[in-house]
């Protein structure tokens, strides 16, 4: 007999729906490794205006951080039982994350004050592309949090194992935007110098 079948170990699976979600971020990360690589390769052919990220963008890496926080917070609290403490959490979570929406947006204007602008220079537009894309992929997980403040104000607080298998997944694509965001600024930086 296999030691499967007589409890000799137990084999830990994963939930289908979080490999789905760790796959499809597995594919973010190539494309954006494939945006980073073009990247490198236009700036090797020349024609390249230097331009220094204007400061706002580490102010929204400010905001996301702080929002991955308080995402990890409203998710312990749920655990917890804290019912008051998880739906304010979230709620503040999503606003961080909003805000940090806006601070990208203000990023943008300031690259268009400094001369930096879409079409200004391949430079700028890779800036513009790269950043935009990761804010469509945090726009989406502005709508997953909605969901989940629609979940946690709209029905009974209840700890069930698919409210729970939810909330992780939600915590999971969360903290990948924020370290995506993260990997993007510092390559940016690595760029400038």
């Amino acid at each position: 007999m296999s030691l499967a079948i007589t409890g000799g170990y137990n084999r830990s699976r994963i939930h289908p729906q979080k490999f789905t979600l760790l796959v499809a971020c597995a594919s973010i990360v190539m494309m954006f490794a494939a945006f980073t690589s073009a990247y490198i390769v236009r700036k090797a052919a020349g024609n390249w205006l230097e331009f220094e990220l204007p400061s706002i963008f580490y102010v929204s890496t400010g905001a996301i951080l702080l929002s991955s926080i308080l995402l990890h917070a409203s998710y312990i609290a749920f655990k917890r039982r804290r019912a008051a403490a998880y739906r304010w959490l979230l709620v503040a979570a999503a606003l961080a994350g909003m805000a940090f929406l806006a601070l990208q947006w203000e990023g943008w204007q300031a690259m268009q004050a400094i001369g930096a602008g879409l079409r200004t220079n391949p430079s700028s537009s890779f800036v513009y592309v790269i950043s935009g894309v990761h804010a469509a992929h945090v726009l989406g997980g502005i709508a997953v949090l909605s969901v989940a403040l629609i979940h946690a104000f709209g029905l009974p607080y209840k700890l069930t194992k698919r409210r729970k298998l939810r909330f992780e997944m939600t915590l999971i694509y969360w903290h990948f935007v924020d370290l995506l965001w993260i990997y993007l600024l510092v390559f940016f930086m690595m760029q400038q110098s």
